[in-house]
């Protein structure tokens, strides 16, 4: 039998979705437990609130709820998704992995469905994955979620990670296109450092902040400046420069040492929803509504994994 598949010339992001908790935590009610302030935090990190889930707005409900509106936004029917992908680092201790909860939660009954764990990287990985899925033609469309309950895994009296993160859910739908509308993926890992960003034996993650921070600040620019020229693309036909929302302080300097001009718009999402691991890409790509054309994806986070990519915006 001639099992030979049809690929496509390319691949796009169609539309973006989110799910934001209903719960937002100022500085003060977390520094009350971390014997710090507002301005420390503010100054660390640039977040100034985040959104923590409540009991009913797990993992799945969020990612699901994100889903849901990609779809609708993409106009695709759930029958019609070849496969559901969820990256994820918080969704711990549990047999079932998410992908197929949600799967069934939007009615892709038929839909191949697996999490993917890079920890912030992530999203970009994942993206890769479905980018890789549609152009090979194994798949028509792809709904890709990164969804995270980080409250679950944060001690929240430790002062080197209660202030930094958030919970939520970013969604999109991955669809086949006339041309690349995703670039290729540059990516790596370092795991001879991961244990600057790791879980202790209760399972709550810890992390070497300084440590962490010179090696992102060193890794993005040239994995960025890597995947700008994969995709044929330089800095002056940028719209926007969408990274991991680690740190405030991170972003700018990326910023900064790629030279990005006053036309590209600078995601800084992690002010207002703090770090949200692999649901903080789509998260600000979603807080970016009005700007249209090449945006440039940087992932980075425990493994000590990376990713960066080139995309159209939807």
């Amino acid at each position: 039998m001639d099992t030979a598949l049809t690929g496509n010339p390319g691949s796009q992001i169609l539309s973006v979705g989110t799910y934001r908790p209903r719960t937002e935590v100022g500085n003060e009610t977390i520094a009350a437990l971390i014997d710090s302030t507002d301005d420390w935090i503010r100054r660390r990190s640039g977040i100034e609130s985040r959104r923590h889930a409540t009991e009913d707005e797990d993992v799945v409900t969020m990612a699901a709820a994100a889903a849901s509106k990609a779809l609708a936004g993409a106009g695709v029917h759930p029958h019609d998704v070849s496969a559901v992908l969820v990256a994820t680092m918080s969704h711990r201790g549990r047999a079932t992995t998410v992908a197929p909860l949600v799967a069934d939660a939007l009615g892709a009954t038929s839909a191949a469905a697996m999490d993917l764990g890079a920890a912030c990287a992530g999203f970009p990985y994942a993206l890769a994955t479905a980018d890789a899925l549609v152009r090979s033609g194994t798949a028509g469309h792809v709904v890709l979620v990164g969804a995270e309950r980080m409250t679950d895994i944060i001690d929240p009296r430790d002062r080197g990670t209660a202030f930094l993160f958030g919970d939520g859910a970013g969604a999109v739908v991955v669809g086949p296109a006339a041309s690349r509308g995703i670039g290729p993926v540059v990516w790596g890992a370092e795991g001879a450092k991961s244990e600057v960003l790791r879980y202790d034996e209760t399972g709550m993650l810890r992390m070497e902040g300084p440590e962490v921070f010179r090696w992102a600040t060193s890794i993005i620019p040239d994995v960025a400046r890597r995947a700008l020229e994969a995709a044929g693309t330089t800095v002056a036909e940028l719209s926007a420069f969408i990274p991991h929302q680690a740190n405030l302080r991170i972003t700018l300097a990326a910023a900064k040492a790629l030279g990005l001009g006053p036309h590209v718009r600078i995601s800084t999402d992690i002010v207002t929803n703090g770090n949200t691991g692999a649901a903080s890409i789509p998260l600000a790509m979603a807080a970016l509504p009005d700007t249209t054309g090449p945006a440039l994806l940087v992932g980075f986070g425990a493994g000590l994994a990376y990713a960066a990519q080139v995309v159209e915006l939807p």
